[in-house]
């Protein structure tokens, strides 16, 4: 995928590069499709390859509206755990002093 970035390449290309056959190199390639990760265009006989990083920001953006939601959350958690160890040594102190 890094190398799609830089623009369209032949699958040729891609694969050239890996130690392994062309077949699972587009069994590869084949995965990334189905996610909508990269994009096949046909030339003749040609397979041309590009990134589609469209998948890949819709995944960033909910990531960064999880991580709010969860730091909220964490940090509401945070604060209930300090108030009651608060009024648990409060309470062991007004125990003490009896």
């Amino acid at each position: 995928m890094q190398r799609l970035s830089e623009g369209e390449l032949r699958i040729t290309t891609l694969a050239k590069p890996f130690s392994m056959s062309l077949n699972a190199v587009s069994k590869h390639v084949r995965v990334l499709e189905r996610a909508r990760l990269v994009r096949r265009r046909r030339v003749g006989r040609e397979h041309l390859l590009s990134l589609n990083p469209k998948p890949l920001d819709e995944a960033a953006s909910w990531m960064a509206a999880q991580r709010t939601v969860w730091t909220k959350r964490l940090d509401t958690l945070e604060s209930l755990l300090f108030a009651d160890d608060s009024m648990l040594s409060s309470d062991s102190r007004k125990r003490g002093s009896r």
